[in-house]
């Protein structure tokens, strides 16, 4: 079977059959249905073939594009909520809550995703007033030698994680020096979780830490920066591990800091184990919500029943997440100590910190009840 990288896209154009390579980060296979589309579709006969689940192949002015793409997310936002007379009948649970939130999301996201752009070899745009992605796609996909289709969704992600990796997140932990995040790497825009691993005490005689699940990288930069002389920090993702390499070698800490791809644990034991797993047990829709949700908590679940055997005596693994799932009815906090208890573990202690994102503050979020009394942690686990 095709990745869906290497699935094909089918269309009809001037009569003739036309195809393509068929590119979705999000694993989406190629829509069935095509039509050619350029700037004489309004907005209202574009969203109403997307939501029929036929696709857009645009072949008009990009910047127009880019304006039915905000038409359609003004239409699927109203659909979903927003902006209606009559509000929806509020869900009983939490649970409920977020399900339901996932689920339009989800809707939305297909119905966005039906707007599509060519490319040429080279990355180029075929289209007037399109801009240069040459080296944002040479970042995020590698070299382009052939012809591909993507959603227009898809293509500004791209764009807007470009720029997010020109100008770097500051990180106060590292004297606001910048973390550079890739594409398809999640952000370390939420500083609480950082913060806590610069602030906690170091186990004593701690000259080596591990780092499970590097992603950017910023922990072992907290870290190396704290003094720890070596660090290994491991990452199963490709695009991790490289985005962890640029960071490592822009702050200078390369001779303190080894990468491995591994999954989970490198060999060996350590006197600290830091780890900052996916908080939300629930399957991901994109690569880089992997970041975010864990599907049936693998990760923390992993993380805590090899923790015992990768602790030199009197270690400490830290375990940095947030309890939203327990806000919203995802995973108890019993569930969470009896895996704990189960691997033979102990709590040490915990230090909790307030999130001060956006969403924290917004009561037209969906989720605001869980979001808003959101605390992340950083619990000190060792051996019982």
């Amino acid at each position: 079977m095709l990745s869906p990288q290497e699935q094909t896209i089918h269309w009809t154009e001037q009569g003739q059959p036309r195809s393509a390579r068929w590119h979705s980060e999000a694993g989406n296979p190629p829509p069935k249905r095509v039509q050619v589309a350029d700037d004489t579709m309004n907005a209202d006969t574009a969203y109403r073939l997307a939501c029929e689940g036929t696709a857009l192949l645009w072949r008009g002015d990009f910047q127009n594009a880019r304006q039915l793409l905000q038409a359609l997310a003004r239409r699927a936002d109203h659909k979903h909520g927003k902006g209606k007379k009559k509000p929806a009948k509020a869900p009983a649970t939490p649970t409920e809550a977020f399900h339901l939130h996932r689920q339009a999301q989800s809707q939305r996201a297909r119905t966005l995703a039906m707007l599509l752009i060519p490319f040429e070899p080279g990355y180029a745009i075929p289209l007037r007033r399109a801009p240069d992605v040459k080296l944002a796609c040479n970042e995020a996909y590698g070299r382009g030698e052939d012809a591909f289709v993507i959603s227009l969704r898809e293509l500004q992600g791209l764009i807007g994680a470009h720029e997010w990796r020109k100008a770097g997140v500051p990180i106060l932990a590292l004297d606001g020096e910048h973390i550079h995040p890739h594409y398809g790497v999640f952000s370390p825009v939420r500083g609480e979780y950082v913060q806590l691993v610069a602030d906690t005490p170091l186990p004593k005689g701690t000259n080596l830490a591990f780092d499970i699940g590097a992603g950017t990288g910023v922990l072992s930069a907290v870290l190396a920066k704290r003094g720890i002389p070596h660090i290994v920090a491991t990452d199963m993702d490709q695009r991790a591990l490289s985005c962890a390499r640029d960071n490592v070698a822009r702050l200078d800490l390369h001779d303190q800091v080894e990468l491995i791809e591994a999954d989970l644990f490198p060999e060996g034991r350590a006197p600290l184990v830091v780890c900052n797993p996916p908080w939300v047990p629930a399957r991901p829709s994109s690569s880089i919500e992997y970041a975010v949700y864990d599907p049936d908590s693998r990760m923390l679940r992993g993380f805590l029943a090899g923790l015992k055997d990768h602790l030199t005596p009197n270690g400490e693994g830290w375990l940095i997440m947030s309890d939203l799932a327990e806000h919203l009815g995802l995973r108890p906090r019993e569930q969470l100590l009896g895996w704990i208890a189960d691997a033979g573990l102990k709590v040490l202690g915990r230090t909790d910190a307030r999130p001060v994102h956006p969403r924290a503050a917004d009561a037209s979020d969906p989720l605001h009840a869980a979001r808003s009394a959101e605390l992340t942690s950083l619990w000190r686990l060792g051996a019982a």
